[in-house]
């Protein structure tokens, strides 16, 4: 008679149902698995047999078939040994196929019997939730973070004896935790503070702006005036995350197996920094079979861009449906994968190939072709995505000198970043969208409006710097943005031409 043992496999971030179903049936010795497994499912053959012997049970010597449905499902991972080894060991007689039926079981097995984490274990949990599962076992060293789930009764396991045990004499302990202790008890100590950065008032107060509504940033300055300095002090004003936030961002690093076991739920912002000899795949994500790549990792979070002119253009030319799409959709044959990839692009670049095209202190050595062969890897419509484009001058003596100067500390910067990020979020609360960035156009006839004054200056500024219908929402953004760190209902004229003074990097002239 076949049973069957519930259990769920994940494609992109999204969990599907998968019921192992075993026969075995009286013939030669074998063992197949079928339903469309990949390499690490077939091996699994292996790992259930050694397992099962070694924790002391018998393992059958006649034909066993296991189909893992729905049968075209592509099934990959190593999670699915758990539920096989509870599907043989029922055929056995071990267990009641009844008392398994309200479970599902996740996990890797070892040859000794031990159960291993496995990846991706919160999104798996989050689907058989919505299936009408009440019950999961998990390897111990994902309980925690199974646990996330409410109203779900996850229990941890060491070894395969602990589950048929579960069953048989000692039930395992339900693992319960409170998710909002760990939103609450945030380390907010970060490695660089703002208040170690001399000078750059303009930067700062820019890279301010950029955290309060989630808007991208290109620094553009010579060598040593502390572009990447300031960026790494970015992380010390983000906000902290929303619960939705932090439960999406965590599924996505459970898929990739970057959790540590003591830390279940990420709470704070990722900052990811990528070296330029990334390749395309690296940062937008791929494979045979698709994982997530550096701009789904930065979801919600920051994409830091150091050298950016240095990376190859057509990685740049990726990031550009990304960045206005907030997602990426890796297409294969057979199927495709759409991934979040709402981040913030801060991006880091020198004038020219020395460094010191427009710098007061320093002569540039570059000729007229080798500064224009520079700047081509950034294209007009990759900087048109970009809403702040700031020129970060070199540091004068006096600055350099000066040790009494008491710069602003990115605590005090921070909380006027969460007051506006909280100004946004009860604005745009019933339009499903968390930051001014995410506005679309419908949305910004309805949240940006401006008077009659001002629009007579928008008017002069789009004839004078042409700016195309992108860079006009995105600068009706960036105004919106300024009135909520103002804590202003309006957009105000002084914040429209704040806004203004972000406008498009001048690729012929090199100025701001």
């Amino acid at each position: 008679m076949v049973n069957k043992v519930t259990t769920a496999t994940v494609i992109g971030l999204n969990a599907y149902e998968v019921s192992v179903e075993t026969d075995v049936q009286n013939g030669l010795p074998s063992f197949s698995v079928v339903g469309l497994p990949d390499t690490a499912v077939n091996e699994a053959r292996d790992r259930v047999r050694s397992a099962i012997k070694n924790s002391g049970f018998t393992f059958p010597s006649r034909k066993i078939v296991i189909n893992l449905a729905p049968a075209d499902l592509k099934k990959a991972g190593t999670s699915f040994d758990l539920a096989i080894a509870m599907g043989i060991l029922v055929e056995e007689g071990v267990l009641e196929a009844e008392s398994i039926k309200d479970y599902a079981f996740i996990g890797e097995l070892s040859l000794s019997g031990n159960l291993r984490g496995v990846r991706g274990v919160l999104p798996v949990v989050m689907g058989l939730k919505e299936i009408g599962v009440k019950n999961v076992i998990v390897p111990a060293d994902n309980v925690k973070e199974a646990a996330l789930i409410q109203q779900m009764n996850v229990f941890g396991a060491e070894c395969l004896n602990d589950v048929v045990n579960h069953f048989v004499e000692t039930p395992l302990k339900q693992y319960k935790t409170d998710i909002n202790a760990y939103i609450s008890d945030i380390n907010e100590n970060f490695d660089y503070d703002f208040k170690n950065v001399k000078g750059q008032q303009k930067a700062k107060r820019a890279l301010e702006i950029a955290a309060a509504g989630g808007h991208n940033l290109l620094m553009i300055g010579s060598p040593g005036s502390g572009k990447t300095l300031m960026a790494k002090c970015f992380a010390s004003i983000l906000p902290p995350l929303e619960l939705s936030e932090a439960l999406e961002l965590t599924k996505i690093y459970s898929i990739c197996g970057l959790l540590p076991k003591d830390k279940p739920l990420m709470t704070k912002r990722p900052f990811r920094s990528v070296h330029h000899t990334a390749s395309a795949n690296g940062v937008i994500g791929g494979g045979s079979n698709p994982m997530p790549g550096e701009i789904t990792l930065a979801h919600r979070g920051v994409l830091f861009l150091d050298e950016m002119v240095e990376f190859p253009r057509n990685v740049l030319e990726v990031l550009r449906q990304p960045i206005e799409d907030g997602e990426i959709v890796i297409s294969r044959t057979k199927h495709s994968i759409k991934y979040p990839a709402k981040f913030m692009l801060l991006g880091a670049m020198n004038p020219c190939p020395c460094g010191y095209r427009g710098d007061k202190e320093k002569q540039c050595t570059c000729s007229e072709y080798m500064v224009n062969r520079y700047l081509t890897k950034l294209s007009g419509p990759l900087l048109d995505r970009i809403d702040l484009q700031i020129d970060v001058p070199r540091l004068t003596a006096n600055e350099l000198l000066n040790t009494s100067e008491n710069s602003e500390k990115s605590e005090d910067i921070r909380k006027r970043v969460i007051i506006a990020r909280k100004i946004q979020a009860e604005r745009y609360k019933n339009e499903n969208i968390l930051t001014n960035s995410e506005l679309t156009s419908e949305l910004i006839k309805k949240y940006c409006q401006i008077n009659e004054d001002s629009k007579e200056i928008f008017k002069a500024a789009i004839l004078k710097y042409k700016l195309s219908g992108r860079r006009y929402d995105r600068i009706l953004k960036l105004a919106r943005t300024i009135a909520d760190l103002d804590n202003s209902q309006i957009i105000k004229q002084s914040h429209l031409m704040q806004a203004l003074q972000y406008k498009m990097f001048d690729k012929e002239t090199l100025t701001i």
